[in-house]
């Protein structure tokens, strides 16, 4: 007799043939890929059989029947950011976001989009921005989040007190049902419901049975639901009550899949307020803040938002978020965002005023911000937008903030009290949680902070839902109000609605789906909230010893398991994270889909072997090592130094490529260049032998190679005369691989200025930071080459003096990964403590007036187009780049927001990797670059930036330090 598990393993081999045979999207049915998909940003964890990414909609419905036929239940996905558990479950997966993602009308007479459902609701309101339209719904995700999963979850959002929720704004949608068929759904008037309830489809028993249903169980619809109008859970069978339209578009809304999956939906879209600004108003307590609530209702807000003091703190910590707390005004333990938005900007700042008159005479808040300007907001926003990932910050180990009764909502005028109540439930079981939320429509996402591992804490969870449900009952509000039902609150369902009502909806499941194929075990028959839980019985790591110090509980693993799946690396808009992921769109290449790959490796019995699994580098292959993730995810998810550290296992089990250990001697290398310079660059430029370096080294033929220069920096800094008179304190200097031996000139600008500025400047020039060595996973060899530099910059230094470079991927390194390699070193710990960027100590020579620059440069007048190096972002932000240009007389200053440049060190010189790097700069860099104005001059801070740039766009850019001694007065 044939195994379950032997059954099982035959069903999928045959489906994925099948699948691979019928799409013309790509599947996936191997260990790595299923394990990615087993998860969402909810607290459950359900293995899928495999996953599929269709193209197109006959993909799907190619899908549905194939899945159908083997007994398979189809669970569609967008983002996967969902918060209740609705995307993960046990058959076919099918990513709709990775194709399925476009625009193909935007109709501004009408005010209407038609989209695929994995469109990112931030690309749906850029286009709409151009006619001053956007989509209603304003979710916190919306960088990420796709249509077709809002439509699923009835999402809303911040705005939702002005224009309501996503089944407000669908107006018609194409479907795939459950048996293959498709379908368009929209209102349909009673002739045309009755022609389509004509013949044996699926489609017509709907339209047949439908309304039958809906008549029969009048008075259950009428009692069942809750009075409260924001709800987002169970089948709106009470919008098709008589009286209402017959639309099925919008019953549909909030089903999660489990009806029939969207491929297309026109949705309406709103007029874009022109203006917006913010009263933040700062308060002792969070009770404090919600009092304050009903007097910012009685000024008609677009919204009223709640950060509470656990995401403030947690916000002054990440360089991405610490503006934040640098306008802030004391030490508030929460604040309120209350935003008015409009056209005119004049009667939005009246409103404003009037709003904090009257919190002043009714004792609300000990001070308010008043946000105008987009300069003014963009670190309110950044933070607001960023509560989730920031609360998540807070996990220790398996102890997370879990969502499991933090979409409940109640009318404003109740919100105090409920509040209040919730807060003893909270505490009468020992929980602590973050606050934060909607106050504008009585929904607060409250998530305790909870160990599932520990005993009775699972049941600990449960009692307090059961709690909160009965609370959120008795002051008439609902369960789920924005985020669907999921696995997380299905199972209050039959309670919440009523026997009556519920059955209804059970029997609206067997007609759209009579086999059970789509999503099931959501909202109607669903497994206990306590089933499937990810951290309940979570993955044990084996024993590994790490080259890199990982500095969280569990090291390694838990560096990786610290991802809580939330996807903002999937965000495309702004930032750098992650670059791959933007190219490409595939799960594995986001930050979250590396992370959950690793600990699915390090999960293994033998995890030093299953770091080098093959699989797992193809989903590493692709990380650029930007480092964007330590910085822009939440958590701080470092995916480049776990790919470090998996590449050492690697190499320990198979060798160290060829290829590898010739970057990782690049110093040697560029050195042997500088000395046989002219000559050496000869070579380089053949095309016989650039296809020779393509074909065994794999080095892009179509790539430039540096140019070596004779004359390096540390031949001209012999030669150099410092100025006599030095008055500041000395200043050690990093002659790294590139600025040394390929740009000697920025190095030279560097020391004059330095110099000029009262600095004695000393050059290091004896060692190599290793950074070539890490990427390449060559650990040992760079633990050895910290070792000797950080000796060298402590040999004979005064202490306490600066040690600066000019590349940030290389002085950097010497602020973190040293002290990963080297954590006891104190040569090692000294030096961290001592770098800094040129660009600091030019700002403060010029503020002090050491540095004066002239007014009648050639660059008076222009504008600097400035892109920061994604290292730099990620260790010490381009705050102090940005000052320094912007103290050049006469100078306009435009950092980009261009994400990575795709260059990445050696990634972009590698044959394989040729095109993503390219892609990845025509993502934002290259077209911002183009565009700015013919004299604008091009500024950044790295080597690989630059020369993608020039790659790219065929425009040279400059060093910050070039351009201001361009600008230094004689």
């Amino acid at each position: 007799m044939t195994a379950a598990p032997e059954r099982t393993a035959v069903r999928a081999a045959d489906l994925e043939r099948e699948l691979t045979r019928a799409l013309d999207g790509e599947v996936a049915f191997d260990d790595y890929t299923r394990h990615l998909f087993s998860q969402d940003a909810s607290m459950y964890t359900m293995t899928p059989l495999g996953v599929a990414y269709p193209a197109h909609t006959a993909d799907v419905v190619a899908a549905v029947r194939l899945a159908r036929e083997a007994g398979v239940p189809v669970l569609a996905r967008g983002a996967g950011t969902s918060l209740a558990g609705q995307t993960v479950g046990p058959g076919l997966v099918l990513d709709l976001s990775r194709h399925m993602h476009r625009i193909t009308e935007l109709d501004p007479a009408t005010a209407t989009a038609r989209v695929e459902p994995g469109v990112v609701q931030d690309d749906l309101n850029r286009a709409a921005a151009a006619h001053g339209l956007m989509f209603g719904p304003d979710t916190s995700t919306s960088n990420r989040a796709t249509i077709g999963g809002m439509i699923g979850n009835n999402s809303a959002g911040s705005g939702s007190v002005r224009f309501g929720m996503t089944i407000d704004h669908v107006q018609d949608v194409d479907v795939v049902l459950a048996d293959g068929s498709t379908a368009t759904f929209g209102v349909v008037d009673e002739a045309e419901r009755a022609r389509r309830a004509q013949g044996d489809t699926l489609e017509a028993d709907i339209y047949r049975r439908l309304p039958e249903l809906v008549a029969e169980n009048a008075g259950a619809i009428a009692t069942g639901f809750p009075q409260f109008w924001r709800r987002a859970g169970g089948y709106r069978l009470d919008r098709l009550v008589e009286g209402q339209p017959f639309d099925l578009a919008k019953f549909l809304v909030g089903s999660e899949g489990t009806l029939a999956i969207i491929t297309s939906a026109r949705v309406g879209l709103v007029p874009k307020p022109s203006r917006q600004v913010f009263a933040v108003g700062h308060f002792t307590s969070v009770q404090g803040a919600i009092n304050a609530t009903e007097d910012a209702l009685a000024f008609t807000p677009a919204g009223v938002e709640l950060l509470d003091r656990t995401i403030l703190d947690l916000s002054r910590q990440k360089i991405e978020y610490a503006a934040l707390g640098k306008i802030l005004q004391g030490d508030p333990e929460a604040l309120l965002f209350v935003s008015f938005t409009g056209d005119d900007e004049a009667e939005l700042v009246a409103a404003m005023d009037a709003l904090v008159e009257r919190w002043e005479r009714n004792g609300h808040g000990y001070h308010t911000l008043r946000a105008v300007t987009p300069a003014q907001q963009g670190a309110l926003l950044k933070v607001r937008k960023s509560a989730l990932g920031l609360l998540m910050a807070n996990s220790e180990g398996a102890r997370r903030p879990l969502a499991f009764v933090e979409d409940t909502a109640v009318d404003p005028v109740h919100l105090a009290a409920y509040t209040a109540r919730f807060a003893e439930v909270l505490d009468r079981h020992g929980l602590e949680a973050g606050f934060y939320g909607h106050c504008s429509v009585g929904c607060l996402h409250i998530r305790p902070f909870v160990d599932l591992s520990k005993p009775g804490q699972v049941e600990v969870m449960r009692a307090v839902a059961v709690e909160i449900k009965d609370l959120v009952r008795e002051y008439g509000g609902v369960n789920s109000s924005e985020h669907g039902d999921g696995l997380a609150r299905s199972e209050f369902n039959r309670e919440l609605f009523g026997d009556e009502l519920y059955e209804a909806m059970r029997q609206v499941k067997g007609l759209f789906d009579p086999q059970g194929t789509l999503n099931p075990g959501k909202i109607v028959d669903s497994p206990a909230m306590t089933e499937h839980l990810r951290d309940e019985n979570p993955p044990q790591p084996g024993p590994l010893r790490t080259r890199l110090q990982f500095d969280v509980v569990g090291g390694m693993f838990g560096a990786a398991d610290r991802c809580m799946n939330i996807g903002l690396c999937r965000k495309s808009t702004t930032g750098a994270m992650c670059p791959s992921y933007i190219a490409t769109r595939m799960e594995e290449h986001s930050t979250r889909g590396r992370a959950g790959a690793l600990v699915k490796a390090l999960s293994e019995g033998d995890p030093h072997t299953a770091l080098a699994d093959e699989r797992l580098h193809e989903v590493l292959d692709l990380c650029l090592m930007c480092k964007a993730c330590k910085s822009e995810c939440p958590l701080g998810v470092d995916v480049s130094a776990m790919k470090s550290e998996a590449l050492a296992a690697k190499h320990d089990l198979h060798g160290t490529p060829l290829r590898s250990r010739a970057f990782g001697a690049i110093r040697t290398l560029n050195r042997l260049g500088a000395a046989t310079a002219p000559l050496s660059n000869l070579p380089l430029k053949l095309k016989p032998l650039r296809a020779l370096m393509d074909s065994k080294l794999g080095i892009a033929r179509q790539r430039d190679l540096p140019t070596f220069h004779r004359q390096t920096l540390v031949r001209w800094f012999r030669k150099h005369q410092a100025p006599a008179g030095a008055t500041q304190q000395p200043v050690t200097m990093l002659a790294d691989s590139f600025t040394s031996y390929t740009e000697p000139g920025i190095g030279q600008a560097v020391v004059r200025l330095l110099e000029a500025a009262g600095h004695p400047v000393r050059l290091e020039s004896k060692g190599c930071c290793g950074r070539a060595s890490i990427s390449k996973g060559m650990l040992d060899d760079a633990r050895e080459k910290a070792r000797k530099l950080a000796a060298g910059l402590c040999d004979g230094v005064a202490p306490g003096s600066p040690i600066v470079g000019c590349e940030p991927s290389c002085i950097l390194t010497l602020r973190a990964e040293h002290v990963d390699l080297l954590p006891d070193d104190p040569n090692v710990r000294d030096v961290a403590s001592r770098v800094r960027l040129p660009e600091e100590l030019l700002v403060e020579a010029i503020d002090d007036g050491r540095l004066p620059l002239r007014e009648d440069s050639w660059l008076a007048g222009r504008t600097v187009v400035f892109h920061g190096h994604c290292h730099q972002k990620a260790e010490a932000g381009t705050a102090a780049t940005v000052a320094l240009l912007s103290r050049i007389p006469g100078v306009t200053v435009q950092e980009l927001d261009a994400g990575c440049c795709g260059m990445a060190g050696s990634f972009g010189f590698e044959s394989e990797h040729y095109d993503i790097s390219l892609q990845v700069g025509e993502d934002r860099l290259f077209p911002a670059v183009r565009s700015a104005p013919a004299d604008a001059v091009i500024a950044a801070t790295g080597v690989s930036c630059r020369q993608q740039i020039f790659h790219g766009t065929q425009r040279t850019a400059w060093h910050p330090a070039e351009l201001v001694l361009e600008a230094l007065a004689p």
